[in-house]
């Protein structure tokens, strides 16, 4: 790749005490290239815009001008934190990148890949760990519209995920706009954009945000688009008619409950068959309604808040099948057979805490939503987790993460005490009370 600005170069840029050393390029698209660079030290990314780009986007300025000012709705956003411009014949040497401008932000770490990969089945990540990453996509949305924003390119191409903990970092947010005030070219991607904007119908809004974030979640969970049936491979060529019609005028959601023609094919869609059974009821219906009532009617898409609460209670029902060792999340009262290996699920021990229950599964976490149903972002810093014994996986353990000595009884009545970082053997416990609320263990 030609990159617009040279790799291992220190340039001024107006308003910088300093140069800004270009360490290397990272990727480019239609809008510009992003580039790791170093400051003070600091390591940062900086997007450079193709100048034909800015004059397709006079807008694109004031948007970043007006992100900055609002900042970052919470950290899963790799979001605009300085404008650069260059100081008047410094690029002199660079005329593919004179008379552009950039942006500084985060520097998206190591650990980082693109959502892509899971989506495609190359990446190893756990069920309970994409499940997290969709909660978190809910909350990042929620704090989102709660300034008044609207993203417009939900997809999985702005997205990447940690495997290893479920954390995600959204890109692209250039794009980034006042709800109600669409400015600039970009509607959505294909496939995201919903049925109204793809249509010409509407521009982009926080409504359309919902009915993409709707499909993005669903992506990650089952691996497939959620409008892609038996009405899929009736189409020779996936054009700009055929994709309106797939995603437009005859959009139909391949489980919805009261139209069976457009079900996954067994074969070129076994991806959707098999994930779907594995989540419960719940959450099911959400994507329900916004693939249902909600493809025509934008105010009954499911919100953000409905889904942190139902992707919330799937964590919290987490089972491994004591067969095939695979995540299950059956319903409280009906705990059902393994999705995997049909072995059927015993009732679980479970944890009962002021605001719910969760089942006793080595994972699990007990969070501060669990005391307080008002903290928000919950899901992040877990007060304790269950742990199982290194030598003996069925035991569990209760592990204290917080930072507060918590007390307790047996079930012979024998009273404990369990500091930071320490664990204790559940099989024993009967109640301990947290920096947070009392825990009490339900045995079957």
């Amino acid at each position: 790749m030609n990159w617009l600005l040279p790799e291992g170069a220190s340039l001024p840029f107006a308003g910088l005490e300093q140069p800004l050393r270009i360490e290397q390029g990272l990727g480019g698209g239609s809008q510009g290239q992003v580039f790791a660079v170093q400051l003070g030290g600091e390591r940062l990314a900086l997007k450079w815009y193709f100048p034909a780009c800015i004059g397709r986007d006079p807008q694109l300025r004031e948007r970043l001008q007006q992100s900055i000012r609002l900042g970052a709705p919470n950290r899963d956003f790799l979001w605009p934190l300085a404008l650069l411009d260059p100081i008047p014949g410094s690029l002199g040497r660079f005329p593919a990148a004179a008379g552009g401008f950039g942006y500084l932000m985060g520097l998206r770490p190591d650990a980082f890949v693109g959502a892509h990969r899971h989506a495609g089945g190359d990446l190893a990540i756990s069920l309970q760990c994409v499940l997290k990453a969709c909660f978190h996509l809910a909350e990042a949305f929620h704090q989102l519209h709660l300034k008044g924003l609207c993203y417009k390119d939900v997809s999985l191409g702005n997205l990447f995920l940690d495997p290893s903990s479920g954390g995600i970092l959204i890109c692209d947010n250039d794009n980034v706009d006042v709800d109600g005030q669409s400015s600039g070219s970009v509607l959505g991607t294909p496939g995201f954009m919903a049925p109204e904007v793809l249509l010409g119908q509407a521009k982009p809004s926080a409504r359309s945000d919902l009915f993409s974030l709707a499909v993005l979640l669903f992506r990650l969970l089952t691996r497939h688009d959620p409008f892609r049936g038996q009405r899929e491979l009736a189409i020779r060529c996936l054009d700009e008619p055929a994709r309106r019609r797939l995603y437009g005028d005859e959009a139909l959601f391949i489980f919805d409950p009261n139209d069976p023609r457009n079900r996954p094919d067994p074969i070129e869609h076994s991806a959707a068959l098999i994930t779907w059974p594995i989540y419960p009821a719940g959450l099911q219906r959400l994507f329900e309604q916004s693939f249902g009532p909600g493809l025509r009617q934008s105010e009954q898409r499911t919100l953000t808040g409905q889904w942190k609460q139902a992707i919330s209670l799937c964590l919290d029902q987490r089972q491994l099948c004591s067969h095939c060792g695979q995540e299950t999340f059956p319903a409280a009262d009906a705990p059902g057979a393994c999705w995997s290996c049909g072995t059927p699920l015993p009732e679980p021990l479970r944890l009962r805490l002021p605001h719910g229950l969760v089942s006793a599964a080595a994972g699990n976490e007990l969070q501060p939503h669990h005391f307080d149903p008002l903290v928000g972002e919950a899901i992040r810093e877990p007060l304790a987790r269950l742990v199982a014994h290194p030598s003996d996986p069925a035991l569990l353990g209760l592990q204290n993460l917080s930072t507060s000595r918590w007390r307790g009884r047996t079930t012979s009545g024998q009273s404990i005490e369990l500091d930071p970082g320490k664990t204790c053997n559940l099989s024993a416990l009967q109640q301990i009370d947290s920096s947070a609320g009392a825990i009490l263990v339900l045995r079957p």
